[in-house]
C-alpha cells in the first residue's frame, strides 16, 4: 500500500482502472521477489486487494467534505433575499436563501446538509415582537445534529440597524439567549421521546449561552439595505470551503 501511494495518485483518488491493474501487478511483484514470500500467488493477490479496499474506504469515508456554500436564514422580511441578491457569488461562495414560512421548516434538514456556513438574519427594527418566533427558528438550526456534529458556523445578523428603532446586538443576543433556554427543556423533551434529529444544546443546569454551543456561533450588526456588510464578507471569506 506505501508503494502504491507513493508512485500512484492514491490521495487524489484520481487512478483509473490500467494504472490500479498496473499499481497492483508491480506490488504483487515486489512483494514477491523482495520478501520471499511462499504463499500462492493468488491468495496474496487476494489479501492485497482487499487491503486496499480497506485503505481506501477508511481514508474517503472519514474525510471530511468541503462545502463553499453559505445558508441563508431567517424570517421573512428579516432582509435575507436583499442579502442573497446583493453578494451574488461573492468571495467565491455560494448561497441558499431558505425560506423564512414556518410550514417549509420540515425542509430545514435538506439545506442545512449543504451548508458549510450559516448566515442567520434578525430584523433587528422589529425584534421584540418576533423574539419567541427567531429563538424557534433559531434553536430549530442549533440543536440539528449534522449542525452539532460537523460544527457548522452560524453568524446571527442584526439587520437593519440603520433604523433608529433597532436594538443593539447585545441586547439581541441577551434576549434570543434567554428564550432559547426556555426552549430547550420543552423541545428536549419532545425530541427525546419522538427521536426526532435534534440534540440538546447547551450546558445542563447552566442558563444558555451561544458560547457553550459545539460549534462556533457569533452575532453582529449590518444594514443590508445601506451595504453595511462587512461582517458578513468577513465571515464568508472566513468559511468558504470550511471543512465539516
Amino acid at each position: 500500500l506505501a508503494y502504491i501511494n507513493q508512485h500512484w495518485n492514491l490521495e487524489t483518488g484520481a487512478m483509473t482502472s490500467w494504472e490500479w491493474k498496473q499499481a497492483m501487478g508491480q506490488t504483487l511483484q515486489k512483494l514477491v521477489n523482495d520478501m520471499g514470500i511462499s504463499m500462492p500467488v493468488g491468495t496474496i493477490a487476494a489479501l492485497l486487494i482487499t487491503s486496499f479496499v480497506l485503505a481506501l474506504f477508511a481514508r474517503f469515508s472519514f474525510k471530511k467534505r468541503k462545502s463553499d456554500t453559505i445558508l441563508l436564514a431567517g424570517l421573512s422580511g428579516s432582509g435575507k433575499t436583499a442579502l442573497f441578491y446583493q453578494q451574488g457569488k461573492a468571495n467565491g461562495a455560494s448561497f441558499l436563501d431558505f425560506p423564512g414560512h414556518m410550514r417549509l421548516r420540515a425542509k430545514l434538514d435538506e439545506y442545512l446538509k449543504e451548508a458549510g456556513a450559516i448566515l442567520f438574519l434578525v430584523d433587528a427594527a422589529d425584534f421584540m415582537p418576533n423574539v419567541r418566533e427567531n429563538a424557534e427558528y433559531l434553536y430549530d438550526i442549533l440543536s440539528k445534529a449534522w449542525v452539532v456534529k460537523y460544527k457548522i458556523p452560524v453568524l446571527i445578523i442584526a439587520n437593519k440597524v440603520d433604523k433608529v428603532t433597532a436594538h443593539s446586538t447585545e441586547f439581541i443576543r441577551k434576549q434570543l439567549e434567554k428564550e432559547i433556554d426556555k426552549l430547550r427543556i420543552t423541545r428536549t423533551a419532545v425530541s427525546d421521546a419522538d427521536m426526532t434529529s435534534e440534540v440538546s444544546i447547551g450546558k445542563e443546569g447552566e442558563p444558555f449561552k451561544f458560547t457553550h454551543c459545539m460549534n462556533k456561533v457569533t452575532i453582529s450588526e449590518a444594514s443590508v439595505i445601506t451595504g453595511q456588510v462587512t461582517s458578513i464578507c468577513q465571515f464568508i471569506r472566513e468559511h468558504v470551503g470550511y471543512q465539516i
